[in-house]
């Protein structure tokens, strides 16, 4: 019951404005906060609420969804705590992750009720292309609910392509870790079994976040590649998430992608043949 009660009080944060930092002591209902990258918290909550009710709705009595190992989430830190995740659709798979964190910041672990939503947990970020958020409002709306926003180097509008990396992206993660809880997808794609991408590695080496595996499943099925239109009704959709982990500091980039990709269950040889036969 403590443990709960000290999930609803202010965290004080180090704002360059004196007032804002001052205030952050004793700012229950969070209405001065702003992240580190300048946006309100009232704001940020408003939206989730917003866009929570109806995505509850979607996902939890259209469809099934079931949470396994919230349990491991209720003793992390407030900050530098890495979410990394298979992806299945842009935005259903993101919404399930806040709808889970803000129940358990309530207690209620491995349920997932509507009224976390009255004081969701706010200081959550998620990783997304930014092609994907700027198409459309519903997106753009979504982006305002904490999207670190990165230029895919390696694909663009569906297609291949090679360009320039976007360095500012690590540093952009980094300041989210600082702050709170961030989501991030490694393989940077909603197509199964793609390769991990090396970003996800060098930003664990950088920054030595607690990281927390998850593993999801059924979003596919449920929903169309936006994740904002239903596909198939009444579907069993599981987010499970794994015993956080530590990466030692002498690890490599190597080391630690090959890792990812073995815990978030990239590499089974009987997953892809399951997902092959779901296909045709």
């Amino acid at each position: 019951m403590i443990r709960i009660i000290k999930n609803f009080l202010p965290i004080p944060n180090n704002d360059s404005n004196p007032f804002f930092r001052y205030v952050s002591y004793i700012d229950l209902f969070g209405i001065f906060e702003r992240d580190p990258f300048g946006n309100w918290m009232i704001l940020k909550r408003f939206i989730i609420l917003i866009a929570g009710v109806p995505s509850y709705w979607r996902l939890a009595v259209a469809n099934k969804l079931k949470v396994e190992g919230a349990e491991y989430l209720e003793k992390l830190p407030n900050q530098n705590v890495y979410f990394i995740s298979n992806h299945q659709t842009y935005f259903a798979d993101v919404i399930a992750f806040y709808h889970i964190f803000c129940s358990v910041k309530w207690g209620f672990r491995n349920r997932v009720l509507p009224i976390a939503l009255l004081a969701p947990r706010a200081r959550t970020f998620y990783v997304a292309a930014s092609e994907t958020m700027k198409e459309g409002i519903i997106p753009k709306i979504f982006s305002l609910a904490g999207a670190i926003l990165v230029e895919r180097s390696w694909r663009a509008k569906g297609e291949n392509v090679k360009r320039t990396l976007d360095t500012s992206a690590g540093d952009n993660v980094a300041l989210g870790l600082k702050f709170g809880w961030v989501v991030s997808f490694p393989q940077g794609t909603t197509s199964p079994y793609a390769p991990i991408r090396k970003g996800t590695a060098h930003i664990i080496k950088d920054n030595n976040p607690i990281v927390v595996p998850v593993v999801i499943d059924g979003f596919r099925r449920a929903f169309n590649k936006s994740g904002l239109n239903y596909k198939k009704r009444n579907t069993e959709i599981k987010v499970k998430f794994k015993e956080p982990i530590y990466f030692s500091p002498d690890a490599t980039v190597e080391e630690i992608t090959e890792v990812v990709k073995n815990i978030i269950e990239q590499n089974m040889p009987e997953r892809i043949a399951r997902w092959k036969n779901e296909k045709v």
